[in-house]
């Protein structure tokens, strides 16, 4: 008798356990992932030019920039940066000075906010050059 009362307890308890555990599922926020922004930049340098072009990160995430076109001469090399935009200036983060066409800078953005892109003459211009730049970010 004292057995089948023990095993009555234990069957009780553990329907009690489990129902307690029930099926409800968890959830865990997450925050989105913004869709990625392109934006295209384009210009005309002139010898020992520079030009800067400010957008807006609305998330933290990656950020490439790529030297699309360059003419009249697509071999030619040139400056290609990323930064931060602090209202007046670029402050530059990621340089490449030896940029051609084709050529691509990655970075990563902590939080939304400010950036620049900038393209610029190293020396090697003779003439106006025309630029396009693509940017993908957050």
């Amino acid at each position: 008798m004292f057995r089948l009362l023990v095993r009555s307890v234990s069957f009780a308890l553990a329907l009690t356990v489990t129902s307690a555990c029930g099926n409800d599922s968890v959830t865990i926020p997450t925050t989105p992932t913004p869709d990625p922004i392109t934006e295209t930049f384009s210009g005309t340098l002139t010898p020992n030019g520079a030009a800067t072009h400010t957008f807006s990160s609305s998330a933290s995430g990656s950020v490439s920039a790529t030297l699309a076109a360059v003419g009249p001469d697509d071999t030619i090399v040139m400056g290609l940066a990323l930064g931060t935009w602090n209202g007046t200036g670029c402050a530059v983060i990621i340089a490449n000075d030896t940029a051609v066409q084709t050529a691509v800078i990655y970075g990563n953005v902590t939080q939304a906010g400010q950036l620049c892109v900038r393209a610029y003459d190293v020396g090697r211009f003779t003439e106006p050059t025309n630029y396009e730049i693509s940017v993908v970010h957050p």
